[in-house]
């Protein structure tokens, strides 16, 4: 049997927000492999779908930018919040993200951009910003998202200035229609993306292995109802529905009407624009998602410099 460390039950109960000793029976019965021990807790109704897991603390900022039916994210770290509230700091992301505009959104191409008026590039520049405010600072990940014809909307969450801030999100608009009625739906598609955060814009777009893993815990889940095998797999294929009316864009609750799926919301938007609408795509990104910031024990930080 693998040994089941305190760490481990700890990263699981921040991933789940099981208890304790949940986390750990779940641990136990999967060998200690956590992806599998958070979807054991929730085929026991233990954990829903592991929302903690996208905790993070890294900080930094994320900067948008949209120009002639193309749109550019870029999230750039730093290690403290202070930093983000930087006027150099933010006009450093909010040019970073306007060069990445002219680029397919890879970092490395980025970064070797002139970057306007300092005679250096991208990446020099960030150095030269890292000496002069006196932070480590890491430009992490860049994506750009074009409509022809069409917009790309750009909508920031927890704006700290013009374009920076802490959750950025793209949408692209392919359509005919009405310029004016396309970028005002797609802000408002924008933002809610930012409160509802999708994982694709149909049920087709979604990965298949993330599709397949949930059939499984539904159907887990079902066997215990101990109903015929027919009937499990109509319950399996109704909530599957209900799991694709939680992380599939046109399939959620429109957040701006609390109402309408967002699909009849596209539709209603198509006539008032006077062309068909079709969502070509979106992007979200939150500060920090994804990195792992180590745990600090301020008393001990204490004790040490104090000796």
């Amino acid at each position: 049997m693998a040994e089941i460390s305190a760490a481990l039950v700890k990263d699981l109960r921040t991933k789940t927000g099981a208890g304790m000793m949940d986390c750990k029976k779940a641990l136990a019965e999967t060998a200690g492999d956590l992806e599998a021990a958070i979807d054991w807790l929730r085929t026991k109704g233990l954990a829903t779908a592991a929302k903690k897991a996208g905790r993070v603390a890294s900080e930094g900022l994320v900067g948008v930018a949209v120009k002639g039916g193309k749109g550019a994210v870029v999230e750039i770290n730093s290690e403290t919040d202070f930093v983000a509230r930087n006027d150099k700091f933010q006009g450093l992301v909010r040019t970073v993200a306007e060069l990445a505009l002219d680029s397919n959104g890879e970092l490395a191409a980025i970064a070797a951009k002139p970057y306007p008026g300092s005679g250096r590039n991208v990446q020099e520049e960030i150095t030269n910003a890292i000496a002069t405010i006196g932070e480590n600072m890491t430009f992490r990940r860049a994506d750009v998202l074009a409509a022809s014809p069409g917009v790309v909307s750009a909508y920031v969450h927890n704006a700290t200035g013009p374009g920076v801030g802490k959750i950025g999100v793209l949408v692209a608009l392919k359509s005919s229609g009405k310029a004016e009625a396309l970028e005002a739906f797609g802000k408002q598609l924008a933002m809610h993306i930012a409160a509802a955060n999708p994982r694709s814009v149909s049920p087709k777009d979604l990965d298949p292995a993330l599709v397949e893993r949930e059939r499984a815990i539904l159907g887990e889940q079902a066997k215990d109802s101990g109903k015929a095998p027919d009937i499990i797999a109509k319950m399996v294929e109704g909530r599957l529905r209900k799991f694709y009316q939680d992380v599939v864009l046109l399939e959620q609750t429109f957040v701006i009407d609390g109402e309408s799926r967002v699909a009849k919301a596209v539709e209603a938007a198509a006539k008032a624009a006077g062309a068909p609408i079709d969502v070509v795509g979106f992007r979200r990104f939150a500060l920090g998602e994804g990195i792992e910031k180590p745990a600090e024990d301020f008393a001990a930080e204490v004790a040490k410099i104090t000796g």
